[in-house]
């Protein structure tokens, strides 16, 4: 068969060959079990750095593998579609979190393009629009852009990316961490930004609410994580868990942080190992080696997960002794998510569930997934 030169189209094969490549690199940075009446978890929603937020059913992956749905390519993997697919920023997204609960659910979302952007999570579980369509069937009902900063001659700074989110249903609020070297604090029903905290001398990484204490944590690139005062905006402490205190600077960023349920326990990321910090006291009580930089980290009934730039999950008591180990293909993760009945993980262009005789990995496209089926203990 000739091929008619005529009908080609330069402009649409560039778009194609950045469309494939886009795909190949695509990156989940972050997986979060959906809010369900149902005890057992059944839907997962992702981030990724195609700009796309998307819901995997976990029922329909175990029903493909009980039916024996086996891709040609790996006798071990299955091909899944998505549920549904919104385009949520024009960027990567960074950060997804659940607001609210019942039919008043928002999922919200952030990243790249400094934006937070909500949707009725019952209007996206509910749409008509055909499943895995790609595009802006949903529209947010929350569409919040951070300030820009003027410059000489009034000139505007680019707008910050927000890298992490963090939530107070009680308040209303919103908080955001952002590339700015500032968190935001932004009202739900008004949409404007009610606080900013500045203190950090470079952009944040990770935030978190301490409800108890009407506070937040934020983790920065400068190494320190700082606790703010949610009435008043001010800085009431400051954690440096890798301070050289001869050169006055910190080696290494804080990459991740999180609080057990009791509010009284802080535990950070910072290089390649984890500091466990008595709040109340103000004191670190424990520094833990991890075998490479975290990213992620969550506490579970007295228990410390970890998942970074090695292909492990790490299960830590809290005096830092290594409970156990589970390996993963993939080499980096960046995400962890818990619920009762299991674990769930995100990884470059991929997510991994365990306890769930669930294991995935390797998006082969915008639309589909790829998931093998492991047993975990």
């Amino acid at each position: 068969m000739c091929f008619d030169s005529r009908n080609w189209n330069e402009e649409s094969y560039r778009d194609s060959i950045l469309k494939a490549r886009e795909l190949q690199t695509r990156t989940v940075f972050r997986a979060i079990w959906a809010p369900s009446s149902n005890p057992n978890p059944d839907t997962i929603v992702v981030a990724s750095s195609d700009g796309l937020i998307s819901s995997y059913s976990v029922s329909s992956c175990i029903s493909k593998h009980a039916s024996g749905f086996i891709s040609s390519r790996n006798h071990n993997m299955l091909t899944i579609k998505p549920d549904s697919v919104l385009r949520g920023h024009d960027g990567s997204v960074y950060d997804v979190k659940f607001y609210g609960d019942g039919e008043d659910t928002l999922l919200l979302s952030c990243g790249d393009d400094g934006r937070i952007r909500g949707w009725k999570w019952k209007d996206i579980t509910l749409s008509d629009a055909p499943n895995y369509s790609i595009g802006n069937h949903v529209q947010p009902v929350i569409d919040l852009v951070n300030p820009q900063h003027k410059g000489p001659w009034g000139a505007l700074s680019p707008i910050p990316e927000n890298n992490a989110l963090a939530i107070d249903v009680k308040q209303g609020s919103i908080y955001a961490a952002a590339g700015d070297s500032c968190a935001y604090c932004w009202d739900v029903e008004t949409g404007k930004a009610k606080m900013i905290f500045s203190g950090h001398r470079d952009y944040l990484h990770c935030i978190v609410l301490r409800s108890s204490a009407n506070q937040i944590i934020t983790g920065s690139e400068d190494g320190t994580a700082r606790i703010w005062d949610c009435r008043s905006a001010r800085c009431v402490h400051v954690i440096a868990p890798e301070k050289d205190l001869k050169y006055e600077k910190f080696s290494s960023c804080i990459s991740c942080i999180a609080l057990d349920a009791s509010e009284n326990w802080l535990v950070c990321g910072c290089g390649s190992s984890l500091s466990l910090w008595n709040l109340p006291a103000s004191e670190c009580i424990s520094k833990i080696p991890t075998s490479a930089p975290a990213l992620d980290v969550i506490f579970y009934d007295n228990q410390i997960l970890e998942v970074g730039a090695a292909p492990v999950l790490s299960r830590f008591d809290m005096k830092g002794n290594v409970l156990s180990q589970i390996h993963c293909a993939p080499q980096l993760s960046f995400s962890i998510s818990l619920h009762h009945s299991g674990v769930c993980s995100s990884y470059p262009s991929s997510f991994c569930l365990w306890n769930l005789i669930l294991f995935s990995f390797s998006f082969s496209s915008c639309k589909f997934i790829r998931i093998s089926v492991a047993i975990c203990s």
